[in-house]
C-alpha cells in the first residue's frame, strides 16, 4: 500500500467524500499517478485509469481491480465517445500543455449529462503558504504578478482559473466548486499532524468552510464538478 503524506491522505479523503455518489458507474481516472484514487473507486465501479509515468505505474495500488493504460492525451483519443458516467482529472492540468483539447476530449468521452470532477490549484492559497508557512517572498510576489510555481515532483504548475474550463468547452456547466486544503497547510506542528483526532477535527473544519465563498478563495485547492451539458461538434 501507497504511504500517503499526511496533507494528501486528508485531501484523498476529503475529495472522495465528495464524490461519494460515484457507485456502479464506468468511470475514467485521468492522471491516476500510483493508482490510489482508481483503486478506491475501483471497489464498485468500471473503472479506466489513463497514466504516463512508469515509476508510479510500477508502484501502483491494485488491490481492486481496473483496468491500466499508460500514456496521455492520445490514450483518450482512442476511447469510445459517451463511454463513461464521470471522468477524474485530479491535479494534472496544471502540468498539461494542452489541456484545453484535453477538456474537449473529456467533453467527447462522457455520456450525456455525465460529471467531470477536476482537482486544480488555487494562486490565492498557493500564496499564502508562501507567505506563512515558507516565508519565500520573492515566490509570492512571482505569483501575485501572474507567474507559476513548481512541485518537486512534477515540475512548473501553470496556473488556471476555474473560469478557464468554460472558455475551453463553453458545453460544460459548473455545478459545485469546493475549496480544500484552506488550512491544514498552514499548520507549521508536524507531529501533531499525525494525532488522528487532530486529523478529524481538521477535516470537520475543512468541510465546515468548503463551500463558503471567503473561503475558498484563499483554499489551497479548489475541487470543481462540472456536467456535460450539451452536444459539442469538433
Amino acid at each position: 500500500m501507497i504511504k500517503l503524506p499526511t496533507w494528501e491522505l486528508l485531501a484523498k479523503k476529503m475529495t472522495w467524500e465528495q464524490l461519494e455518489f460515484i457507485h456502479n458507474m464506468r468511470v475514467l481516472d485521468f492522471g491516476s499517478g500510483y493508482g490510489v484514487t482508481a483503486n478506491y473507486f475501483a471497489a464498485d465501479n468500471d473503472l479506466i485509469a489513463i497514466e504516463p509515468n512508469e515509476e508510479m505505474l510500477a508502484e501502483r495500488e491494485v488491490e481492486n481491480n481496473y483496468m491500466q493504460l499508460k500514456g496521455s492525451t492520445e490514450q483518450l483519443k482512442e476511447l469510445e465517445s459517451e463511454s463513461f458516467d464521470i471522468i477524474l482529472c485530479h491535479n494534472v492540468l496544471e502540468y498539461a500543455s494542452d489541456r484545453d483539447e484535453i477538456v474537449r476530449e473529456f467533453y467527447r468521452l462522457l455520456k450525456p449529462e455525465g460529471k467531470l470532477s477536476i482537482v486544480k490549484h488555487n494562486r490565492s492559497g498557493r500564496v499564502m503558504q508562501m507567505v506563512v508557512l515558507l516565508n519565500n517572498f520573492e515566490n509570492a510576489n512571482k505569483l501575485l504578478d501572474g507567474g507559476n510555481s513548481s512541485a518537486e515532483k512534477y515540475g512548473d504548475i501553470h496556473y488556471y482559473e476555474d473560469c478557464d474550463l468554460i472558455k475551453w468547452c463553453p458545453q460544460f456547466s459548473i455545478l459545485s466548486i469546493q475549496g480544500m486544503r484552506t488550512f491544514w497547510d498552514l499548520q507549521q506542528n508536524q507531529e501533531i499532524q499525525t494525532d488522528s483526532q487532530w486529523q478529524e477535527k481538521m477535516l470537520q473544519i475543512e468541510r465546515k468552510v468548503s463551500y463558503i465563498k471567503e473561503y475558498q478563495d484563499i483554499a489551497f485547492f479548489h475541487h470543481l464538478i462540472l456536467e456535460k451539458s450539451a452536444r459539442l461538434h469538433i
